[in-house]
């Protein structure tokens, strides 16, 4: 335990303010400036601090105050430092009205409250609270209405947050820090950040919405002015196109109102949907479908009813299989598989007259041709061999 002594505020300043010989205890204490107080141990202020007039920042992090100390007589601090102690509630900090910059991180506050005096604060931190199980930090409603007017700067951060609806009304953000909370609501910062144009930094890593379907385009969107997102820069370039993508969809988004206002979505093909699967009349075992909307997009429901008829009309139509093919063996021959019916010598003279037998050009061979005869051939009529070899 270490109480603030005068002698403690002597050895807490800096080589530029050493007390000089001829100067008295009182004169050197009302010079200061500027206390470096940090890392103690100290759990208690005393009266001595009150000397301190003139004294502007003062630096009493890493100790073990379990309260804010007396500084009504040190109404020119404009920078207070208090973070990481035992502190569990605000107070005590009214007649500082120069207060700018007040750091009470990782104290035990519950209830952000007692600033409604401080009209000059610009900065307000108060991260990472020891805070009892199941509990989130409050807000007083008198204590964030008289900051909107003059607070640019707050860090939330770590406070089992999954609201920031009661900080509305501080319309002169300018940073806002609020990791590792438990945000998810996306409308609500959409209009929270609708009031506040003026934010150009923007910490929201560790908080459930960061895992939700391009949420940095999305916020991005919805800050215009932000500059610096999770700690990474956004670019003029990247900004504008993500506008024109989010107006895009707005346009469409309302084009589908109207026209299912009018009433007239029905005329037309959604080009972004394909149509339900039909079956095939060959086989209704074998699902189908039918042409993808985007390649019907604008045709009237009656012509693509045509369309559709004429396209299964002609894919029922079983094509002839063609056994002409001629097949090439192995000489380089090419040999036909085609079964003939002649049923008299009549048609083989036809056959005849009309077939042509290609053949590879390096050598003749007789070509090998089935030949399936059926009926009764009339006996006057023979088949000469020249007739088979082509002569």
């Amino acid at each position: 335990m270490v109480k603030l002594t005068i002698d403690l505020i002597a050895r807490g300043t800096s080589g530029y303010t050493k007390k000089k010989r001829d100067e008295s205890m009182s004169q050197y204490l009302r010079r200061l400036t500027h206390l470096y107080l940090e890392d103690r141990n100290i759990d208690e202020v005393s009266d001595e601090l009150s000397m301190c007039k003139n004294l502007s920042v003062l630096y009493l992090y890493d100790n073990q105050l379990n309260r804010i100390p007396m500084l009504h007589q040190n109404q020119n601090i404009n920078m207070l430092y208090l973070q990481n102690n035992d502190i569990c509630k605000i107070e005590n900090l009214t007649p500082l009205v120069r207060l700018s910059k007040l750091y009470l991180g990782g104290n035990c506050i519950t209830v952000l409250e007692g600033l409604d005096k401080l009209e000059n604060l610009q900065e307000l931190h108060l991260e990472n609270q020891r805070l009892p199980p199941g509990e989130k930090l409050l807000f007083d409603p008198r204590t964030i209405r008289s900051l909107s007017r003059s607070l640019q700067v707050i860090n939330v951060s770590g406070n089992n947050l999954n609201s920031i609806s009661d900080l509305e009304c501080l319309i002169m953000i300018q940073q806002f820090h609020a990791t590792d909370n438990q945000l998810m609501d996306m409308k609500e910062l959409a209009h929270i950040f609708g009031q506040w144009h003026r934010l150009w930094r923007l910490d929201l890593m560790g908080n459930p919405l960061c895992h939700k379907a391009k949420y940095r385009d999305r916020v991005i969107v919805m800050a215009n002015h932000l500059e610096i997102l999770d700690g990474k820069e956004i670019s003029e370039t990247s900004r504008q196109f993500l506008r024109n993508w989010h107006a895009s969809k707005e346009v469409q988004k309302k084009k589908r109102e109207e026209m299912y206002r009018k009433g007239t979505v029905g005329d037309f093909l959604d080009g972004n949907k394909e149509l339900p699967p039909v079956k095939d009349p060959r086989n209704p075992k074998v699902p189908g479908y039918m042409m993808p909307g985007y390649m019907m997009k604008g045709l009237p429901r009656k012509q693509f009813d045509e369309l559709l008829a004429r396209t299964t009309t002609n894919m029922s139509e079983k094509p002839e299989p063609d056994h002409t093919t001629p097949v090439k063996a192995r000489s380089g021959i090419l040999r036909s598989n085609k079964v003939l019916s002649i049923r008299n010598a009549e048609d083989f003279a036809d056959f005849k007259n009309s077939t042509t037998i290609a053949s590879a050009p390096v050598r003749r061979r007789p070509v090998n041709m089935t030949f399936e005869l059926t009926g009764n051939l009339d006996s006057t009529h023979h088949i000469k061999p020249d007739h088979l070899l082509g002569h």
